[in-house]
């Protein structure tokens, strides 16, 4: 969860908006918000595409990526 937690701290911060202005935004508590750019690991889905709908983007399956030695 890190990975999308960091894409959104990053495009919420280019849009020049608090966490909490996000979390209005979305229709997300502040508290999941915070959560989510923190890495945490049991967050909701769905509340996850939520928030990322705001940037036209959505989570879906993929293959996992593995570390090349």
């Amino acid at each position: 969860m890190t990975t999308i937690g960091n894409y959104i701290k990053t495009e919420r911060r280019k849009l020049g908006i608090t966490q909490e202005e996000f979390a209005l935004r979305a229709g997300l508590g502040l508290r999941f918000v915070r959560e989510l750019e923190q890495g945490k690991e049991t967050v909701r889905m769905d509340k996850v595409n939520k928030a990322l709908r705001m940037f036209g983007k959505e989570a879906v399956p993929g293959d996992l990526k593995r570390n090349e030695e």
